[in-house]
């Protein structure tokens, strides 16, 4: 990418994201944590499932499994009926076991804090394991699901077919220090105005920043 692209893509992505702010200004984590152990059971358990369905099943199971080695110990058939009513759940279930187990004997029960640690636990990938940073250890981390993924290419902030290519694009043009924020953000954005189907370009505060072909059709 030639430096005067780039420049222009930085400059905007300042503007979408200042314009964010001033719509969303209580963006911002909707699961239910008190530490990085529940983040990450709450985060892992978010998967193709609403954060309102996660915070109603995660009470009793954190009431159940408290630390991560009461979670460590449990039996993954008691843990998926905690969790029927979330998507996924068996294999949900399975991750949990297993990632406590993991923490408990590779990590001496406390949970990795960067990302190549947390990429080593069964359930997490790049995303997750980018919103852990962020919202359970306050450091740099910019996860792509696909509301990120979605808005990031109509934009024309990114180019990338896949979140992992999205991810490294965005984070090229974001200061680091607003990688959360922005996560946080376009999430909101994707899920009142500019949702798959249908998104309310009209009124969208960002319609005359947005390269893609839905806008220019306004």
């Amino acid at each position: 990418m030639a430096h005067d692209e780039k420049a222009k893509l930085k400059r905007t992505a300042s503007r979408v994201l200042e314009r964010l702010r001033q719509e969303y200004p209580d963006a911002g984590p909707r699961l239910n944590f008190l530490c990085p152990y529940q983040a990450m059971v709450a985060t892992i358990l978010s998967a193709q499932t609403t954060d309102f369905q996660v915070n109603r099943v995660t009470p009793a199971l954190f009431a159940r499994y408290p630390v991560t080695q009461s979670l460590a110990e449990a039996g993954v058939e008691d843990v998926a009926e905690m969790i029927r009513s979330v998507g996924l759940y068996h294999a949900k279930a399975k991750h949990l076991v297993a990632a406590a187990r993991l923490i408990m004997q590779q990590y001496g029960g406390v949970m990795p804090d960067t990302l190549e640690g947390l990429l080593t636990l069964p359930g997490v990938g790049r995303k997750t394991a980018n919103v852990l940073l962020s919202n359970a250890f306050g450091k740099p981390g910019l996860g792509v699901d696909t509301h990120v993924q979605r808005i990031a290419n109509r934009l024309g902030l990114a180019t990338a077919r896949m979140p992992d290519g999205t991810e490294q694009q965005l984070k090229a043009l974001i200061p680091e220090q607003e990688w959360g924020l922005a996560h946080h953000l376009l999430i909101f954005h994707g899920r009142q105005v500019c949702r798959a189907r249908r998104p309310d370009c009209p009124s969208c505060v960002l319609n005359d920043l947005c390269a893609s072909a839905i806008q220019k059709n306004i």
